[in-house]
């Protein structure tokens, strides 16, 4: 479920609905460094989600601080453009190094 938190990614839908992952919409991830409620709102989708046995996805990663604490959160997944903007499938063969060094261990 993309943009889970905003608009129409009702949690009946989560019920009803065979998913396999959400995805935090950027409006959380945007200022979780600054801003104590973005992180526990993230926090508890995260932990909702694992709980339903669901991976979750954080788009928006831009900063490293971000990436960091979507690790921390045990989040599985980021996407954003810390780690490269959109690309043509023959690009992305290419960028795989550099993406693997900006990643947060």
């Amino acid at each position: 479920m993309d943009d889970f938190g905003t608009g129409y990614s009702s949690l009946s839908y989560l019920r009803k609905l065979p998913f396999y992952g959400v995805k935090i919409d950027r409006s959380f991830i945007r200022q979780i460094h600054s801003v104590d409620s973005d992180q526990k709102f993230s926090e508890v989708i995260i932990a909702m989600a694992h709980r339903l046995g669901l991976k979750v996805v954080a788009e928006g990663i831009e900063q490293r601080e971000q990436a960091i604490i979507i690790k921390k959160l045990n989040c599985d997944y980021a996407q954003g453009f810390l780690y490269g903007k959109p690309q043509p499938d023959s690009q992305l063969v290419k960028m795989l190094p550099q993406a693997a060094e900006n990643y947060v261990h």
